[in-house]
């Protein structure tokens, strides 16, 4: 009797457990893309409702089910920007060291320009209008003028500079290899704080809140910092999964996202005076970086099957044929 009443205690307990769980993003489809070889950022273009895919030797431009719509010729390509009133896109080319000007139309190249070495992730910033690349081996950002494709100020930072996020007057960047975050003045285009990042390894992808005035780091041990952009102090650690690089924010949910390269995606709330996870979302090994469309609220990933690594090697081939868009929508 005693035994048969712990089960049934036990029983309700995991019911209740599992009834209480929430599903807020769910698989919305998987679709093929074309192409082999590594990819890096995402970005969404809310104004045609499509997504840039930095692919390797070109920017591949796709629909929402993974339809190929154009493509930009790149030199290692790593990032895009989106100038919309401007009608202009900015690419990154790492290996080259200059950067794509296109036009968002046609997606026609309409200049290269030369700029310091190791381009790797670029931004728009609508509050300075300034296109803002991060170096990585120069140690530096750029700001570029998209009127005169000009480049305005060269700031030097100290380190591997990852991704950014801005809000009105300040542009915050992640120092990988020091595991800080610089924050630069974009009135006189000078840095005036550094924030180390305790228990963050190798910082990556950066979101920011403007609202709420935080920033949402995200940590290759596995963590997302969330920090108070006036002072830079953390307001939450919040747990990811292994192989954390991007991070990003939704105005319209509220919700922060990391996706990680072990195959899924941490979906974080505001919770009281802090933040926890919502929901780990399974998507698939490999799929890393990853954009939001504000307007659907839909998030974008892209990952490929790998074989295993030859002895020596840090990772395997990408295997033909593999590599695909994973889409996931709020659950209803």
């Amino acid at each position: 009797m005693r035994r048969n009443l712990y089960r049934t205690i036990a029983g309700c307990l995991l019911f209740t457990a599992v009834g209480f769980a929430q599903t807020i993003y769910k698989s919305a489809g998987t679709y093929p893309l074309q192409g082999e070889g590594f990819w890096d950022y995402l970005t969404f273009d809310t104004a045609a409702n499509r997504l840039f895919i930095a692919h390797g030797t070109s920017i591949d431009v796709v629909d929402p089910q993974g339809k190929l719509l154009g493509q930009i010729p790149a030199d290692g390509a790593h990032g895009t920007a989106l100038v919309q009133d401007k009608n202009l896109g900015f690419s990154t080319n790492g290996r080259a060291g200059t950067i794509t000007v296109f036009d968002l139309k046609s997606l026609k190249k309409l200049q290269d320009i030369k700029v310091s070495d190791g381009p790797d992730a670029i931004i728009y910033d609508p509050h300075s209008k300034h296109v803002v690349v991060m170096h990585g081996k120069s140690q530096s950002i750029e700001a570029i003028n998209p009127d005169t494709k000009q480049i305005d100020a060269t700031v030097p930072l100290g380190g591997k500079l990852e991704f950014a996020a801005a809000d009105a007057g300040r542009v915050y960047i992640n120092v990988e290899d020091k595991s800080e975050i610089a924050a630069v003045d974009t009135k006189t285009w000078k840095e005036v704080s550094r924030w180390k990042l305790a228990d963050c390894e190798d910082p990556s992808g950066l979101a920011i809140d403007e609202k709420n005035h935080v920033l949402f780091t995200t940590c290759g041990n596995a963590k997302m910092l969330v920090l108070d952009t006036s002072n830079g102090k953390v307001v939450s650690t919040v747990k990811t999964g292994d192989g954390t690089d991007a991070g990003a924010f939704d105005p319209g949910t509220g919700y922060a996202f990391a996706s990680n390269g072990e195959g899924t995606l941490t979906v974080v709330k505001k919770s009281g005076n802090g933040y926890d996870v919502a929901q780990d979302v399974q998507t698939m090994r490999s799929a890393r970086t990853m954009a939001v469309d504000p307007n659907t609220h839909n998030v974008y990933l892209v990952g490929a099957d790998f074989e295993a690594p030859a002895p020596g090697e840090r990772r395997g081939k990408m295997k033909p044929g593999t590599f695909k868009l994973l889409v996931y929508s709020l659950a209803k």
